[in-house]
């Protein structure tokens, strides 16, 4: 018997792992189900030096066994020196990769209240920051965030080196596709689309321009053993089919 067609869950686990590829010995901070579901692939396969944590203070191994203390000084040690990836989420994300948490509407009279600023400057201006957005759309993909919480390539660039030094957003991951901000002016292009959906299709689910090549490439097919992991022990309960359904 065949195995089951890939997902458009488990090519978005595989896009989010390919975010930590080639980065060696970092501290990978995913931030959701997907995200963490592709760190935990990326350090099975191709990734075998990433660190990962039980997201309170102790470093685990592949089977979740702590394998060490990470007090929190250390933790901000790492984070200040670029030694963290974090993939977080975005409730609004620009061209340019200014990132809103905090509130949709006027700062002062939002119309909602989100999660607040929270570690999201401190994030983007000291180690690499990914994103992963479930449900690709004009209302999270704007032309402008209403307010500023991780900060993109203007805004780092505009405050100069302090602020560049460290400042990276490899990826942004959505259930459309993988994007990146090598367009004009480092602004988002798009990498790949998974396999279902065309490049019209993203650009009409997007409130701003996107770069883009003339022919643009799928997100890559998992490999039977990756299938496997994330079938059979990464996620065995499918959960990562009632965050991305298709």
């Amino acid at each position: 018997m065949s195995a089951p067609t890939t997902t458009r869950a488990e090519y978005c686990v595989i896009a989010c792992a390919e975010a930590w590829r080639g980065d060696g010995e970092v501290l990978a901070s995913p931030m959701g189900l997907i995200p963490s579901f592709g760190a935990r692939l990326a350090k099975r396969t191709f990734s075998p030096d990433l660190l990962l944590t039980d997201g309170e203070a102790m470093l685990v191994g592949l089977d979740g066994t702590a394998e060490g203390w990470l007090p929190y000084r250390r933790h901000l040690a790492m984070v200040t020196g670029g030694k963290r990836h974090v993939m977080m989420g975005a409730s609004q994300i620009d061209r340019f990769g200014n990132q809103n948490i905090s509130c949709i509407g006027d700062w002062e009279q939002p119309a909602r209240q989100l999660l607040g600023v929270r570690g999201a400057p401190v994030n983007t201006l000291n180690n690499p920051v990914s994103y992963w957005v479930p449900k690709h759309s004009p209302r999270v993909f704007v032309a402008r965030v209403d307010m500023v919480s991780g900060v993109g390539y203007d805004r780092a660039e505009a405050a100069g080196p302090s602020a560049t030094r460290y400042h990276r957003l490899p990826r942004v991951v959505s259930d459309l596709g993988v994007f990146d901000f090598s367009g004009p002016g480092h602004s988002m292009r798009v990498v790949s689309v998974h396999p279902g959906v065309t490049v019209e299709q993203v650009r009409a689910a997007t409130g701003f321009e996107l770069a883009a090549a003339d022919e643009v490439p799928y997100t890559r097919e998992p490999t039977a053993r990756e299938l496997r992991l994330i079938r059979e022990v990464i996620d065995p309960r499918g959960s990562r089919d009632r965050e991305v359904r298709g």
